[in-house]
């Protein structure tokens, strides 16, 4: 406590009384959360020789801030802080508040849910399946090799040699006509698609985006000054008619689509679609911003190749995540495309992050070039698979009733159809007090309505608990349906 109330300044040449400008300091630092209900001050000698005043003005001033509700005095225990302080003034902040105006409203978030809930609202990799012996490794010979050399390095788009490894897997894998000049490695898909805005849009810009889609992306496009349009999905992923009808009320400078699975029903673009919107790409010269969410999870048949492999007029821009292969903490992402709008974003990147992490970046493509990553999702494909087909067969046995789905091929998470006359909104509520949280459709809705869907993971827990999973839907469910 005395280095705390060292730090207490008066105001000298005031004519406030000294032992008033004791307590209004102490009383400012219990307002701004330095000391806190209960705790002891010190005594009345020890800061009276800290702030260089006499003893009976430091008793003064303890009695007024006593008198004011905000000490307790007693003879054993000395001075400390009231356990229950008077009413702040509404005028003053809070500790943790603002005393500026933004330009917009701050947002608030709700406090994180207890330890037992399970968390199935995403569809990310399991963290605890991460090969942390490989990376370990490689992360210690990008510090050790050539003494360290990763980290002299300083280039806004990303390590050269990551983009070189990345350049051969996207041709290797995805059949994209990949090279590393015309590749920008990100901090994650989100830092890709801000860039992407801050690089391709100008204020008032009108940019197509799946009716139910990503808010984080619309966000992004929006904060560079972009005006979202929404446009329908249906069971072939994005409709290219709708895209066409909107481009006869002005242009487009771009359209974003989820090609390989749709974000969030899963629903992959059509043949016929992906053709009409390269098509209409090249004709009307809009940018196809295609983001490939987990196509490296494909459990039965053989994914689609992405449109930037079919791409002939050089009109998509390909966002991906190694980050979905490992762990989301692992913050890497990667865009391809054009060289004039990589060099954009580039020089965008260098005013955000100036450069990526190096060390991390070296690391990863050791692991690519080692196969690392190829066995690791050799390994993981059998796991997420059983993962799969037991949250299925739970949902079948629990909700059988209330939901349909289909089992998808690929991915890490489920889209499930809820029947008619259920409130999805008020089962997801339910349902986090029930220990179990998913996503209600309404968080992917453009315009914030209701949707009968919910989107489950199923790839953070082990086979045995998606039967817990299912059940708490499914309590939740009845607890509804029995208040109702």
């Amino acid at each position: 406590m005395s280095n705390w109330t060292r730090n207490l300044f008066l105001a000298p040449g005031t004519r406030e009384p000294v032992y008033l400008q004791i307590a209004r300091a102490l009383i400012e630092e219990i307002r701004r959360g330095r000391f806190k209900p209960g705790d002891p001050l010190p005594g009345y000698r020890t800061l009276a020789e800290q702030l260089q005043v006499s003893r009976n003005t430091v008793m003064a001033a303890y009695r007024e801030l006593q008198a004011q509700g905000w000490l307790t005095l007693t003879q054993r225990s000395g001075s400390a802080v009231a356990a229950r302080l008077p009413v702040h003034d509404a005028a003053e902040a809070p500790p943790g508040g603002i005393g500026f105006d933004m330009r917009t409203a701050a947002s608030t978030r709700k406090p994180a849910p207890g330890e037992d809930l399970l968390k199935v609202a995403t569809g990310n990799p399991d963290p605890r399946l991460l090969p942390s012996a490989a990376l370990a490794q490689a992360y210690r010979r990008a510090l050790t090799v050539n003494r360290g050399a990763a980290l002299a390095v300083e280039d806004p788009q990303g390590h050269p040699r990551l983009r070189e490894a990345l350049s051969l897997m996207l041709a290797s894998t995805r059949g994209i006509a990949a090279v590393p000049d015309r590749l920008l490695v990100t901090r994650g898909s989100q830092m890709a698609l801000f860039l992407l805005a801050q690089a391709l849009f100008q204020p008032g810009d009108a940019v197509a985006v799946e009716a139910l889609g990503d808010r984080a992306a619309w966000e992004a496009f929006a904060r560079a000054g972009a005006r979202c349009v929404p446009v329908p999905v249906d069971g072939e992923g994005i409709s290219v008619d709708a895209l066409e009808s909107r481009l006869g009320a002005g242009p487009l400078r771009a359209v974003l689509v989820t090609p390989q699975r749709q974000y969030p029903t899963l629903a992959p673009l059509s043949a016929a679609r992906r053709a009409r919107l390269l098509e209409l790409a090249e004709r009307h010269r809009f940018a196809v911003l295609e983001v490939d969410q987990d196509s490296e999870f494909q459990f039965e048949g053989r994914p689609e190749a992405p449109l930037a492999a079919q791409d002939r007029a050089s009109v998509v821009v390909h966002v991906g995540a190694l980050s979905k292969i490992f762990s989301p903490g692992l913050r890497l992402g990667f865009v391809h495309g054009p060289a004039p709008l990589v060099a954009e974003m580039k020089a965008a990147r260098a005013v955000l992050d100036r450069q990526g992490d190096p060390v991390l970046e070296r690391a990863m493509s050791e692991l690519m070039e080692d196969g690392e990553i190829q066995r690791h999702l050799s390994r993981m494909h059998p796991v997420y698979r059983r993962r799969r087909d037991a949250l299925c067969a739970a949902l079948e046995r629990e909700l059988g009733g209330a939901v349909t789905f289909d089992v998808p091929p690929g991915g890490l998470a489920l889209w499930v159809r809820v029947r008619d006359g259920v409130d999805v909104d008020a089962w997801s509520t339910r349902a986090i007090e029930r220990g179990v949280a998913f996503q209600a459709g309404r968080r992917f809705a453009f315009d914030g309505g209701p949707v009968q869907g919910v989107r489950v993971g199923f790839s953070n827990y082990e086979e045995n608990r998606m039967e817990q999973v299912a059940s708490r839907m499914a309590a939740a469910l009845h607890d509804r349906e029995g208040s109702a």
